[in-house]
């Protein structure tokens, strides 16, 4: 499997890329990323499968090798960092409301994306107490 590191994520956008070993730059999507990570720093050291999307190759599976040393051991998110990821969730879900106003679902996969984030909110302030 491919190795590289996170060039740059948003939460917002729900997607960013990998720098691969190979010198290629690899999509992101936050689908991608472990079950209750709902972000991921850049530098943090990834292996991932890769797959051939419509506009380049798309990682897959991906596992976290080596985060950044702002991160502690237990894998909690330093608490600045988690305070951005709550008003950049705040900004997403204020999309979602003002869509509903107007009529307009989300699509299921801004749904989906929406859960996740919310998923490791939960479940990092779960792990502050």
């Amino acid at each position: 499997m491919p190795i590289g590191r996170v060039k740059w994520f948003s939460l917002e956008k729900g997607f960013g890329f990998i720098a691969s070993e190979e010198g290629e730059d690899v999509y992101l999507a936050a689908s991608a990323l472990p079950t209750g990570v709902p972000t991921i720093k850049p530098g943090t050291k990834l292996e991932f499968g890769v797959a051939e999307g419509r506009r380049g190759p798309q990682a897959l599976s991906v596992r976290i090798i080596d985060e950044p040393a702002s991160v502690v051991a237990n894998n909690r998110i330093n608490p600045d960092d988690l305070a951005t990821i709550i008003e950049d969730t705040i900004k997403m879900l204020d999309k979602v409301g003002n869509g509903l106003r107007h009529g307009r679902h989300p699509s299921s996969a801004e749904s989906e994306r929406l859960a996740k984030v919310l998923r490791g909110i939960a479940s990092q302030v779960e792990n502050e107490n």
